[in-house]
């Protein structure tokens, strides 16, 4: 372990053995600087860890520098084949001005119009638009008076509209803008007055609305063939709260509960009749669900394994896992998503030759220091990483034996990314209802998006009482 040049390690191993020689430390003093040595070992190992090597966000890492690509990967600028959006010219313009030749200006002479040459300029106008509906009043010979209906929805007097609501609601939900921003905008640019607590009746109504989304996604997850499962801490009004993840390519599913692990994961109710491959970073709970099938997440292998060169004694053991790994996710993406048998069993020999030698530098604790008689003996980093790598050996390797599996469960921590991204705009959530209106229009505005609907045109369809028709089949 090295920290601004400084090599711990050996430092640390300096006062080890010194403490071993000295004969003339009191129990008490000896105990002390035990203790003080585990702590800067503790301490150390946490200055150390960033984003290549743990869990930790790439955020978090102190005078972070972005890595440059290597020369010859891809030319800067857009790529062959990409869907640009270059603007381009519209065949029915919303207005045309046609500008004539100031004719004071030339010689004399017969002019005549032969054509035109074109420019379009592309604007918005961000406006208020106001309709009255007039209901006709008649009366009979007999004086009984008629009313014509309204529309449906228009009930009160003056009230907002169904686009106006989509358009605060993606403001709030999908751009993360606070309350009080959205106020602004609309106050200010479209000279509509909008209170924080109608800004969050348009969210609450949104939400009540999705109950149908609700259940259609949790179905359509559960009978999927590959799913993706993460979780994050979140935020409700000073107290930690769980936010799980449950996704595939088409459809996303948040919730929110205060625990992390099986009783939260039962109460949304999917992994419990879920028959699929679960993809995810190796939370114990999961393992419970012995209904499906497991695929691991090597992303976090691959930063475990940097920990462990870096930190425990530069073990050559990880730097070799490391590497097989890549390679190995290579060889899969190269022959089309998955191997064949030969070259599959041929990477597995290795894949346990690599464990096997591991054992040289990482051995197992030992067991005559038990303290008590219930529990296993504390175990380093390195030797719970050797040993889970070595127990899931089928579910680490699982992408290289089927097509739809892949090497990461980064697909969930994408849908989860943006959840951050709302905590440290807002800092919390207030209550664990807005933590649940968050969630679920979040996992349909997520799932829109993966299905190729507009998100606006979504919400405004919200607001008048349809859905898509992926969510409505």
């Amino acid at each position: 372990m090295t920290i601004e040049n400084i090599d711990v390690d050996a430092t640390l191993r300096k006062v080890e053995k010194l403490l071993s020689e000295e004969k003339g430390l009191s129990p008490a003093v000896r105990s002390m600087i035990e203790l003080l040595v585990l702590l800067i070992t503790l301490l150390a190992g946490r200055l150390n860890r960033n984003s290549r090597n743990s869990s930790k966000p790439p955020s978090s890492d102190p005078n972070r520098k972005r890595e440059s690509k290597a020369k010859g990967e891809r030319k800067a600028g857009g790529q062959k084949g990409r869907d640009g959006v270059t603007l381009k010219k519209v065949d029915n313009p919303d207005e045309v001005e046609v500008i004539k030749v100031d004719r004071r200006k030339y010689p004399r002479s017969k002019y005549k119009v032969v054509g035109y040459e074109a420019r379009q300029v592309f604007d918005i106008k961000i406006s208020r638009v106001v309709t009255e509906y007039r209901a006709e009043v008649v009366e009979d010979a007999k004086g009984n008076r008629i009313v014509a209906s309204f529309p449906e929805g228009v009930t009160k007097a003056v009230q907002y509209g169904p686009d106006l609501k989509a358009h605060a609601v993606y403001m709030s939900q999908y751009q993360l803008i606070p309350y009080k921003r959205i106020q602004e905008y609309f106050e200010g640019q479209i000279g509509i007055p909008l209170s924080e607590g109608s800004i969050y009746n348009f969210n609450r109504e949104a939400y009540e609305s999705l109950e149908p989304f609700d259940v259609r996604a949790r179905e359509e997850l559960t009978k999927s063939e590959v799913m993706h499962v993460d979780e994050t801490g979140i935020n409700k009004n000073g107290d930690r709260y769980w936010l799980h993840s449950a996704s595939n390519s088409l459809w996303t599913y948040f919730f929110p509960h205060e625990r992390r692990g099986t009783e939260a994961i039962n109460s949304i109710g999917i992994l419990p009749e879920f028959r699929g491959i679960l993809c995810h970073d190796h939370l114990k709970s999961y393992y419970t669900y012995s209904n499906c099938m497991h695929a691991l997440c090597n992303a976090h292998h691959l930063r475990e394994l940097e920990g462990v060169w870096e930190d425990d004694n530069k073990q050559e053991w990880a730097k070799e896992m490391k590497a097989l790994l890549k390679e190995i996710n290579r060889a899969t993406s190269d022959a089309g998503g998955i191997l064949g048998t030969d070259e599959s069993e041929k990477y597995r020999q290795r894949y346990r030759t690599i464990l096997q030698n591991a054992e040289a530098e990482s051995s197992p604790p030992d067991e005559t220091n038990r303290k008590g008689k219930r529990g296993r003996v504390r175990r380093t980093k390195a030797r719970n990483l050797l040993e889970r790598l070595r127990k899931y050996e089928g579910d680490v390797l699982r992408f290289m034996d089927n097509k739809n599996v892949p090497f990461t469960n980064n697909l969930a921590e994408n849908d989860i990314r943006m959840t951050k991204v709302q905590q440290k705009i807002s800092g919390c959530f207030r209550s664990l209802e807005g933590a649940k209106i968050f969630c679920r229009i979040r996992s349909y505005l997520s799932t829109c998006r993966k299905q190729g609907v507009n998100l606006s045109r979504a919400l405004q369809m919200l607001f008048r009482g349809e859905l898509p028709d992926f969510a409505s089949s």
